[in-house]
């Protein structure tokens, strides 16, 4: 059943409606994915038990390994690897207010990273509701982790420092010369406690279509989504920043 509204042309219904035929199939593809990626086999065992760093809740350092960032009767947990510290290449504006203006640029968090996370941080508590887990993983300290949370006022995330393990080189979310790289990763605990890796978001090392990213986190970016929601294309020149001069 076709919808119409107010004043709108014969035009624009025939073309809304061929446009919702392909909505429907991106509805139908996207779930299709969703299906293969459930179907995978079992992945690789972790290595290791990662041992993560923390300020604990009585403000000192705690440790915590990775077998117990996976909440009582889950057995699905959901890393992503935070770019902190950012690119060396990363040519965006660094943050000047905060606590983070302390810190030289190149130490400074990715931005896009930090958009994000400003989008999860709303969207954890019912993520765990629905029965996974999930923590953020960085390559600095608990410190500088805690510093950026209340800048940002991150309330909901789990922030872990990586520092002096191999997990983001063992996942790819480390590189060269210690450049840091965007990464979600998933794990999945086995009956017998076999912790294995799940999936991986590995489109972020593929080859990207000419003029886009490579959204390897698109589907998690409701920011990214909404625009695409409207008249014009994802603006070229547009990339995530730590401040804005308009909408702080």
């Amino acid at each position: 059943m076709s919808l119409t509204f107010a004043n709108e042309t014969p035009e624009y219904r025939l073309a809304r409606d061929r446009l919702l035929d392909d909505e429907i199939a991106l509805r139908r593809q996207m779930e299709a994915v969703a299906a293969k990626r459930r179907a995978l086999p079992p992945g690789p065992p972790v290595r290791e038990d990662y041992v993560f760093e923390r300020t604990g809740a009585n403000g000192t350092p705690e440790r915590v390994r990775l077998s117990e960032l996976f909440r009582p009767g889950t057995d699905t947990l959901l890393v992503y690897a935070y770019m902190f510290p950012r690119y060396k290449t990363d040519s965006r504006a660094a943050a000047t207010r905060g606590e983070l203006a302390a810190l030289p640029k190149i130490e400074q968090p990715c931005p896009s990273c930090t958009v994000l996370l400003d989008q999860l941080n709303a969207a954890a508590p019912h993520f765990e509701a629905a029965g996974t887990s999930f923590a953020v993983v960085a390559n600095t300290t608990p410190e500088r982790l805690d510093a950026v949370a209340r800048d940002r006022g991150w309330t909901h995330l789990r922030l872990l420092s990586s520092m002096g393990t191999a997990f983001k080189r063992d996942y790819r979310a480390e590189i060269e010369d210690g450049q840091q790289e965007v990464m979600i990763l998933v794990f999945r605990r086995d009956p017998d406690g076999t912790i294995r890796l799940f999936w991986a978001s590995e489109m972020v090392y593929a080859k990207a279509d000419p003029g886009q990213d490579h959204r390897a986190a698109g589907t998690l970016e409701p920011f990214w989504n909404m625009l695409d929601l409207g008249p014009h294309e994802r603006p070229a020149d547009f990339r995530g920043e730590l401040e804005y001069g308009c909408c702080d």
